[in-house]
């Protein structure tokens, strides 16, 4: 396997844990230790019971059931919990694709989604979303693209990072259109099932603003796998918690996989976890709640701002994918918003899209007004003097110097 750099995660590695104000997450507001057991009710002899043995291989039965109740068809035994759900993510494309098989991946998009089946030898044709759209998905381009040789399909929506989605219609249509590719005869004789693999990142599905949350793949076909989080909706990515509904065969092999890696998730972590399901909608509606009037806040200044921005409004999740007018690539702009004003935004070139950025509004309202007052005020300075001849100690030449 050799895998791309992920340009995210450079990017992220550089300034996340120093920079003044980030507006940059796809995630909402954290929650603290001290939050978590204030809403859980967890007391500290529970965690003082716990010992510290080793967990299932497709995790804590309890955590299972739980999640399986609320986005699954209620069998546990389509469950696994895993160290977020990146490491479901990975398990499952390495224990499904081989090198040389068709998957299409949709960009810009999550480098996990975008890039590992490239990294395993897989043969990638990228469903490309539209700027001119406001990032809509078109069906009717996924049709064109699927073939009698595509064996998946891996798309997240609402996704990261323009914030699109689509309707429950869409997604039968999609459904469909997974259903009518690959070869034919190609059941799975274990799955009685035939055609490709639709792969679902539902890392945002709790965070739908303008429709009810899609169901999860994994209820509507057989063989839709779904993929979740605790690091996005929840307001928890420290805890690495995540899971997938799949059918148990396919959970089999990545149970095979994870012998020689993980091999389960910390007990403690499922407790945290356990706890947190109980009270799933405690962490979800005040974080929702907020993510609202920042969505809002978000548009109010893209509308305030035509001349330096212009923005298809999320329809899901937290973040929003911006175009800076008069920029070809962001990356320098990026860098100096960091550098000379300590706000962190997340280039488009990290996404393939380099003309934009990716603006999280999941944190605090007051933060992200001053970030984007931040924001505001180095795109007019970046156009009214690029940088180049500027002075020292004013790279961007807007007559500032540096105010972190």
């Amino acid at each position: 396997m050799r895998l791309r750099a992920a340009r995210l995660e450079d990017w992220l590695r550089d300034y996340y844990f120093t920079a003044e104000i980030d507006i940059s997450s796809s995630g909402v507001h954290s929650y603290s230790m001290a939050e978590l057991r204030a809403m859980t009710g967890l007391d500290h002899a529970e965690i003082d019971g716990l010992v510290f043995d080793d967990g299932y291989s497709l995790g804590t039965p309890a955590v299972r059931g739980h999640i399986a109740r609320r986005w699954g068809d209620g069998d546990p035994s389509r469950v696994m919990t895993t160290s977020g759900s990146s490491e479901a993510i990975t398990l499952v494309l390495t224990a499904l694709l081989r090198p040389g098989d068709e998957v299409v991946v949709v960009e810009p998009g999550y480098h996990t989604l975008v890039a590992f089946a490239a990294g395993l030898g897989c043969a990638t044709r990228t469903w490309r979303l539209d700027r001119a759209r406001g990032w809509r998905p078109s069906l009717d381009e996924l049709a064109d693209l699927v073939s009698e040789r595509t064996k998946a399909i891996i798309v997240n929506f609402p996704q990261n990072p323009t914030g699109a989605s689509i309707t429950e219609a869409e997604l039968r249509r999609l459904v469909a259109i997974a259903r009518s590719a690959g070869p034919a005869g190609s059941a799975d004789e274990a799955a009685g099932a035939s055609g490709a693999y639709l792969l679902w990142d539902a890392a945002f599905a709790d965070l739908a603003y303008d429709a009810p949350p899609l169901p999860d793949i994994s209820t509507l076909y057989e063989r839709g796998i779904g993929f979740g989080t605790f690091s996005k909706a929840f307001g928890l990515p420290g805890l690495r918690f995540g899971w997938c509904l799949a059918p148990p065969a396919v959970l089999a092999e990545c149970v095979r996989i994870r012998d020689y890696t993980t091999l389960h998730v910390s007990p403690l972590i499922e407790l945290l976890a356990l706890n947190v399901l109980r009270n799933a909608d405690a962490f979800l509606e005040p974080r929702m709640k907020q993510a609202r009037a920042n969505r809002d806040l978000v548009r109010e200044w893209a509308d305030a701002h035509p001349d330096l921005v212009s923005l298809a409004t999320p329809l899901g999740g937290v973040s929003a994918f911006p175009r800076l007018h008069g920029l070809a690539d962001t990356h320098a702009f990026c860098d100096d918003l960091f550098t000379r004003r300590g706000v962190l935004v997340i280039p488009g070139s990290c996404f393939g899209a380099p003309e934009h950025i990716r603006l999280g509004f999941g944190g605090p309202a007051g933060p992200l007004a001053e970030g984007l007052d931040r924001l505001t005020a180095a795109l007019t300075g970046w156009r009214r003097c690029p940088p180049g001849p500027a002075a020292d100690g004013d790279p961007a030449g807007d007559g500032e110097g540096d105010t972190r």
